[in-house]
């Protein structure tokens, strides 16, 4: 049965979750660009904040550490969660909150990235094993089309579909299923504009060299 931790443990729960949104607020590409003196990311190329854009705005070794940096976000946020409410719901809560905190940062007039990063750390504290399936599935996909947009949409679908299949004892089935769906339904949403372009055959692939200095028509995560 679903445990009841809103009762049990009413504040904790509020509070793990108003701690995690702030660590999701952080947002660990500005920090990144203003310590490199890299340009102001809400400004260049797609305009936000997330890891593709500090990689084809700064180069590869930054964009991997706003990657690894917005991953830290979101493990940190399910830990925090399970230890303040001593549940697995509790780092599922915490961890859905720190992507919305990446997402739409109160530190940052609410512009963020899309959450794909945060996301892969939330998933992995979360359910593991589905996890890296799923991540091993959407490395091989991104390989195979160059598309980031299409590779990270696949990995929350995918991964909605698997996390119901496992035992996850302790975990009521209902809510788990609708946690993975919401997962998925805001990183879908916020590439709303990259699956036109993917519809259209405009979306660029990843490593493809631009022609008009336009970069809005990249993923980020």
């Amino acid at each position: 049965m679903f445990p009841d931790i809103f009762s049990e443990k009413p504040f904790l729960t509020i509070l793990s979750c108003i701690i995690a949104y702030l660590i999701g607020s952080v947002s660990t590409g500005l920090i990144v660009a203003k310590a490199a003196n890299g340009p102001d990311l809400r400004k260049v190329g797609s305009k936000n904040t997330g890891a593709s854009n500090v990689q084809r705005t700064m180069g590869w070794k930054f964009g991997l550490i706003t990657f690894a940096g917005d991953v830290t976000k979101g493990l940190l946020a399910c830990l925090i969660g399970k230890l303040l409410t001593g549940h697995g719901v509790g780092a599922m809560l915490a961890g859905m909150m720190s992507v919305i905190g990446h997402n739409w940062p109160v530190f940052y007039g609410f512009r963020g990235g899309k959450g794909v990063a945060t996301s892969c750390g939330v998933m992995c504290f979360c359910f593991p094993v589905p996890a890296l399936i799923c991540f091993a599935l959407t490395i091989a996909l991104i390989a195979w089309k160059r598309y980031i947009s299409l590779g990270s949409m696949f990995m929350v679908t995918l991964y909605a579909f698997l996390v119901p299949l496992i035992d996850y004892s302790g975990l009521w089935k209902p809510f788990v299923i609708c946690w993975c769906i919401m997962l998925a339904v805001i990183c879908i949403g916020r590439h709303h504009a990259n699956i036109v372009r993917l519809l259209n055959g405009t979306e660029n692939k990843l490593g493809k060299k631009r022609l008009n200095g336009n970069a809005e028509e990249r993923s980020d995560v």
